[in-house]
């Protein structure tokens, strides 16, 4: 078995530089597709909370009192009474058309039945086929009408003679001091753009690795490249791996000044240990390529499954729908993937700020990916040298 040497890895790593940087194809996947992902997410995003959701008022009563409630919704930041209708159907048809993500149904004689004791409805509609549209909308309709309730009791308790500190404390006995952790603002960029971004940085790693290795199969040129490695498939899979391993840490660098010093992400913990999280997402999704190529010794097969892998990737690393919650069979295969351990290194060092010892486990399993191409190295230098090209 021929021998590792640093001549022969450095060799290779010269001739891999030279590929890199005369193909339009890794131009285009290691600077201009993250860099383009960047621009469309960081803007689409750039507010933070979308703001101004559409909603149709249905007012029956058209009151003082119910024309103070829509005031309210109105006032909410993300939600903008934008039609008013004197029937539900209306306001029912314009949501199905997807004109409008929620109607407020304010019934006849709301304000002289609420006044009278007796008791009365508010009803909202959400469209949650929008789901964070929905969401939002359900939390500003459910606020108003909690206010409603509460400006009910405050009028009914002065008309009886009570002082409004009395009926403060009845309407609401105890105060909720609400403060979110890591992300106070509830900044949808920050809770997404955090992770995928290198997501889709570690899923172009795995393709360019797949396919740096399967191009050299349909090119025939396998023999010229590991003739450069001295015919040493680890020597070769280094050299190659080296150079892009180079690029592509220089590129997640690039997206880190962007985010933690140009847009201020929060950063509660150690840049640098951020910086060492994502050189580890980088090296274990290489690491993963050479599996793939190695278990699928055809360009097409090989990127078919680092593209597959790397989708499922974002379902399943745990920032969409909490990995908890999921079937246990499904909580065992979430290891298996880097930007799983990526995401809770992301949680404890960057939003945080723990220390390391809670958080090391995730940087070895990161390094643990390394181990899988020496499953399949044998394999894969004998299908170079031996099988032919399977378009």
């Amino acid at each position: 078995m021929p021998k590792i040497s640093l001549h022969s890895i450095l060799q290779a790593a010269n001739r891999e530089t030279a590929r890199l940087l005369h193909g339009r194809i890794y131009w285009f996947c290691i600077l201009i597709a993250p860099v383009i992902t960047w621009i469309f997410f960081l803007s689409m995003m750039c507010q933070g909370l979308p703001t101004d959701l559409p909603v149709a008022l249905v007012d029956l009563d058209n009151s003082s009192v119910s024309r103070e409630l829509a005031r309210q919704l109105d006032a909410f930041e993300g939600t903008q009474i934008v039609a008013h209708y004197g029937d539900f159907g209306e306001a029912r048809k314009e949501m199905q058309e997807g004109k409008v993500y929620g109607i407020f149904f304010i019934p006849r004689h709301f304000s002289a039945d609420a006044t009278a004791g007796k008791q009365t409805v508010l009803s909202f509609y959400t469209n949650n086929s929008y789901l964070i549209a929905g969401s939002l909308l359900f939390k500003d309709m459910k606020t108003t009408a909690t206010l409603a309730s509460g400006y009910v009791l405050l009028k009914t308790g002065l008309a009886h003679g009570q002082t409004e500190a009395q009926i403060r404390a009845k309407i609401q006995p105890v105060v909720i001091d609400s403060n979110p952790i890591g992300n106070p603002w509830l900044n949808y960029s920050v809770y997404l753009n955090n992770l995928i971004l290198p997501g889709i940085l570690a899923l172009l790693v795995m393709c360019v690795t797949v396919y740096s290795i399967g191009i050299e199969i349909k090119e025939k040129t396998v023999k010229e490249w590991l003739a450069a490695g001295r015919f040493s498939i680890t020597g070769s899979i280094l050299g190659k791996l080296i150079p892009q391993t180079i690029f592509f840490f220089l590129v997640g660098l690039l997206l880190f000044v962007v985010l933690y010093l140009g847009m201020q992400f929060p950063v509660n913990g150690s840049l640098m240990r951020m910086a060492a999280a994502l050189f580890c997402l980088i090296i274990a999704s290489q690491a993963l390529g050479v599996f793939m190529i190695g278990c699928f010794p055809t360009l097409r097969l090989g990127l078919s499954f680092a593209c597959i892998w790397g989708m499922l990737s974002f379902s399943i690393a745990g920032f969409s729908f909490p990995v908890n919650a999921m079937y246990p069979p499904v909580q065992a295969l979430s290891n298996l993937f880097p930007l799983r351990h990526y995401f809770l290194l992301y949680v404890d060092q960057a939003l945080n700020g723990r220390d390391l010892f809670y958080s090391w486990t995730h940087y070895i399993a990161l390094l643990g990916f390394l181990l899988l191409p020496l499953l399949v190295l044998r394999h894969l230098k004998w299908s170079l040298l031996h099988v032919p090209y399977q378009p």
